[in-house]
């Protein structure tokens, strides 16, 4: 996107973000986190998005991504095992159960991300082995993986301009 956008209210709190639409046309979303400049979201054109950023479902692949790389990185640096790169390759699926008993009534699926790990570096079985349990530990995946309380307020001060 060669637009710069300003967006400086509300500026996030720590640990939190905003993110705002960029207009009331199309889908594509300003994301801010009080460092970063020039973050987008956005749907893809098929289904009536302008393709600016990456989708919704694809910032939480890079999200599960980036910190599985991180916390395998900063293992093996304090262990200093010789890693000398990690690709991460993930994608979302949804399986909808066939064998639902009351699928009439009630809305079943299964959410599944496969994550494929590419460990590059002269490592040993057992610590690959180590690394790839390790990946199931980083942050993002415990928060995925556990119950999430979600808690949404109407913010009904004054509009944003």
């Amino acid at each position: 996107m060669s637009e710069v956008y300003t967006f400086v209210d509300p500026v996030p709190q720590k640990g939190g973000v905003v993110v705002a639409e960029v207009s009331n046309a199309g889908y594509t979303q300003f994301l801010v986190d009080g460092r970063h400049k020039n973050l987008f979201a956005d749907e893809g054109a098929s289904v009536g998005g302008a393709d600016k950023g990456p989708e919704p479902y694809e910032l939480l692949l890079m999200a599960l991504g980036s910190c599985t790389s991180i916390t395998l990185r900063m293992y093996a640096n304090r262990h200093q095992w010789p890693l000398d790169r990690i690709v991460i390759t993930l994608r979302h699926t949804r399986v909808h159960p066939v064998d639902s008993a009351n699928c009439e009534k009630e809305v079943r699926r299964i959410e599944r991300i496969e994550r494929t790990i590419a460990l590059r570096g002269k490592l040993t079985g057992e610590q690959k082995q180590h690394l790839l349990a390790l990946a199931d530990r980083c942050p993002v995946h415990q928060t995925l993986a556990s119950k999430v309380e979600f808690v949404t307020k109407l913010d009904e001060s004054e509009p944003i301009p």
